[in-house]
């Protein structure tokens, strides 16, 4: 398998490298993808040196896949060429996830609607995915209604500028990077990324409408609220589900115990639930504090965590290579 990497020197990029060696993808030839002041740069994958190269000897390669984290203005400029030499593109960004004729994949979930004709395919939104790991299993039983969802977001999400400003300020520095409009450490910022319709947040509508791609219903309402936190090791969330038909808790745990990808935590007499802490640099959603809602009928509140880079990136997109290549799509 002839490889690309677009973005390979980024927080993202770096962890699909990493995720790519330890789960022994067969890479044949790897293309490394930075911006120019990277090219002719060496990065080392699995004992080896590869040099970082421009976007254009990368296409005039023509990979089998090219995996891009590189933002959505690169993505809708290169993603369509790479596609059009017949490469097949998993795009990190958010800039096709709900075209139409594109595919939103979290393989656990939906990879079965993938096909050869599939060339441009989106990873989903970090938040997101760890949502719908949960949400998959429940709708299947009880039928969603209703979702509210509030995140405490990781300031990975936001790239290395903004883990750079949180240790400058940790440090006393204040000259360092700013990338958020105010500090970050010891503080909670209830915005991430832009202010877009209606006063929400462009977070906040991803996670609005990529689940009912996703899941492949419409017929829930879903709302959010993105908070910024002060920590690196991944996102949580508080959420809260109300069914269509009545549950009993104890199945829910069971259901959630057996979904694939899924980990509960929750044995709260010993003080065990899920954390950022816990979670770095692991593959799974966890999930606990898993509790009926008792203000309301047919309704559950939990916690769902899990580590931004790699089941909610990197880990992701490299599930959909590996199904891609199971299945012989590329």
């Amino acid at each position: 398998m002839k490889i690309a990497v677009i973005g390979a020197t980024g927080m993202v990029g770096q962890i699909i490298l990493k995720v790519l060696e330890e789960r022994n993808f067969p890479v044949t030839d790897l293309i490394p993808v930075a911006s120019e002041k990277s090219i002719g740069k060496k990065i080392i994958f699995k004992g080896d040196e590869f040099e970082i190269v421009s976007m254009q000897t990368a296409l005039d390669r023509k990979p089998d896949l090219a995996m891009f984290s590189a933002g959505g203005t690169t993505s809708l400029e290169f993603a369509p060429k790479f596609a059009a030499v017949g490469t097949t593109v998993i795009d990190n960004s958010s800039a096709w996830r709900m075209e139409a004729d594109k595919k939103l994949i979290v393989p656990e979930i939906n990879a079965q609607v993938l096909t050869k004709e599939d060339k441009i395919i989106a990873n989903p939104n970090c938040s997101t995915i760890q949502l719908v790991m949960v949400l998959h299993p429940l709708n299947i039983k009880y039928d969603v209604k209703r979702v509210i969802v509030s995140t405490y977001q990781s300031v990975t999400g936001t790239g290395k500028n903004a883990v750079d400003q949180l240790n400058d300020e940790v440090l006393g520095n204040k000259d360092g990077v700013k990338v958020y409009p105010y500090e970050i450490f010891k503080n909670a910022l209830p915005q991430c990324d832009v202010f877009a319709e209606d006063d929400y947040t462009k977070e906040e509508i991803k996670l609005m409408t990529e689940p009912k791609k996703i899941l492949g219903d419409d017929t829930f309402n879903i709302t959010a609220t993105a908070v910024r936190v002060p920590v690196q090791g991944g996102h949580s969330e508080s959420v809260n589900i109300e069914f269509e038909n009545e549950f009993d808790l104890d199945e829910v745990k069971d259901l959630l115990s057996k979904a694939p990808g899924v980990v509960v935590l929750d044995d709260v007499k010993n003080n065990i639930y899920p954390m950022p802490l816990y979670s770095e640099g692991k593959d799974e959603v966890f999930v606990g504090r898993i509790r009926r809602d008792i203000s309301q009928p047919k309704t559950l509140n939990l916690w769902i965590v899990a580590d931004n880079l790699r089941k909610g990136a990197a880990t992701n997109a490299v599930q959909i290579a590996e199904y891609l290549y199971q299945n012989k799509l590329i």
